[in-house]
């Protein structure tokens, strides 16, 4: 009895299914494989690879064009010593003035103020300034003693009728000329200077000057009629 007990026992344990060992994976379905978008992904590998590319050949084709180093009026033109040559990306839609164009740009005037660092562009010169709508320029002939000594293109400066008399008792003393009365008939009480020359060595040894000024057309007459007299003093005008 005991024995049969042990052959059905047996026979049991045979029929259980069979268990996977320790460490066996169970077996996976296979994956679907999606070809497109394999596709998909070398093309934006190849895509952005060609991009670099470009970005790096263009960063090749570079250009010597000129910057002005020093700040220019209306009206002023380039020369050796406000000038230097840089090189940027070249790009067709931009107007760049070459550096082998300076000669040639020597002879034209600045339209309107540029400022150091600028890089210039044809559109910025032309064959003469044009003034701002209501504005003209007036040239003014100062002597030494009617204007600061540190006055520079770009300066803001109130121009004042220094009117003369004399204060000799003969005509001897009258024709070497009087002494001036001050400065207080205000003529202009904002002006810009343009452009400051000191002429020859003669007129640099005397101490005069000339210098242009943008100002409005209301003020030219006054301004112009104390010019020909020799009658006009500027001062600088504080926190221009």
């Amino acid at each position: 009895m005991k024995i049969q007990e042990r052959t059905g026992a047996g026979n049991n344990r045979s029929a259980a299914p069979a268990q996977p060992a320790m460490g066996e994976r169970l077996p996976t379905p296979p994956r679907e494989r999606k070809p497109a978008l394999a596709a998909l992904a070398v093309l934006l590998i190849l895509v952005g690879a060609l991009g670099a590319t470009m970005l790096v050949l263009r960063a090749g084709d570079r250009v010597e064009v000129i910057q002005v180093t020093k700040t220019l009026q209306a009206g002023e033109a380039v020369d050796d010593s406000n000038i230097t040559s840089v090189l940027v990306a070249e790009d067709s839609s931009i107007k760049y003035v070459r550096w082998e164009q300076r000669e040639t740009l020597k002879t034209l005037k600045a339209k309107s103020p540029i400022y150091a660092g600028t890089v210039v562009v044809g559109q910025m010169f032309g064959a003469k300034s044009s003034l701002p709508a209501g504005k003209a320029s007036v040239g003014l002939a100062l002597k030494e003693g009617q204007y600061p000594s540190n006055i520079k293109p770009g300066d803001i400066v109130a121009a004042y009728r220094a009117s003369k008399t004399s204060t000799g008792s003969n005509s001897d003393n009258n024709s070497s000329g009087g002494t001036a009365t001050g400065t207080d008939t205000l003529l202009v009480d904002n002006a810009r200077v343009n452009t400051k020359s000191s002429g020859d060595d003669a007129t640099i040894s005397t101490g005069n000057i000339s210098v242009t000024v943008l100002v409005d057309q209301d003020d030219v007459p006054a301004l112009t009629q104390a010019a020909a007299a020799g009658e006009v003093a500027v001062v600088l005008v504080p926190g221009n």
